[in-house]
């Protein structure tokens, strides 16, 4: 209870930061989603063919994700905490969390968008399966990293630097701590991008390829 009371606290005590944040990232979304408009015809077919192969491939029954994918998106995850983390520690560095997210928020609406715009229904559908499901939790991790790291930064300049009071290390130990759960969570959704993923997306290619026909 007293751990529930606290976490309430901390979400209440912040809501500023998640809700700058959460906007910042819907702002990349939405600037990634226009960002499609940009392309120019050759370059919306080569990448338009290179998806139609990829389901070719995948409805031919070959296999992918794995162990080696497992590794590859756990790392990839784990770097971007990783540097939210250091940033955070840096206090200079909360112009470059900020931006972190907002570009994360661009990948992510280019995709779709790119998918949606240029597959129609089909593309929805893959996107549906392969991009959607880990987000709906790798985006909630990040926000809340970048949080800490923007609190931890804040706390540092107004504690330290300010009022010089206040004690650094238990705060250090709670923001690493975070950041630790956060890997931990990220490792679960790269099993899941490894393991479960690809059988999604075999399941839904045979559709895909109908519709190509």
């Amino acid at each position: 209870m007293n751990r529930n009371y606290r976490m309430r606290l901390y979400m209440k005590d912040h809501l500023p930061l998640y809700l700058f944040v959460s906007v910042l990232f819907v702002m990349g979304v939405v600037f990634g989603a226009l960002m499609v408009n940009a392309l120019s015809p050759g370059q919306k077919e080569e990448m338009a063919r290179h998806i139609n192969s990829f389901i070719q491939i995948v409805n031919q029954g070959s296999e992918f994700g794995g162990q080696t994918t497992l590794w590859e998106s756990f790392s990839l995850h784990l770097k971007w905490i990783m540097l939210i983390w250091v940033l955070g520690l840096s206090v200079i560095g909360l112009p470059l969390i900020f931006l972190l997210d907002f570009l994360k928020g661009v990948l992510i609406g280019f995709s779709v968008g790119y998918l949606v715009g240029s597959l129609s229904w089909k593309g929805m559908l893959f996107a549906f399966v392969s991009i959607a499901p880990q987000n709906l939790i790798v985006i909630p991790a990040l926000v809340m990293c970048s949080v800490g790291a923007c609190a931890f930064s804040i706390y540092i300049v107004k504690n330290r630097f300010i009022q010089k009071r206040g004690a650094l290390y238990p705060m250090f130990v709670r923001y690493t701590s975070m950041a630790f759960s956060m890997a931990a969570l990220l490792f679960g959704v790269a099993l899941f991008e490894a393991y479960l993923s690809p059988v999604m997306i075999k399941w839904v290619t045979p559709m895909l390829v109908a519709q190509a026909g």
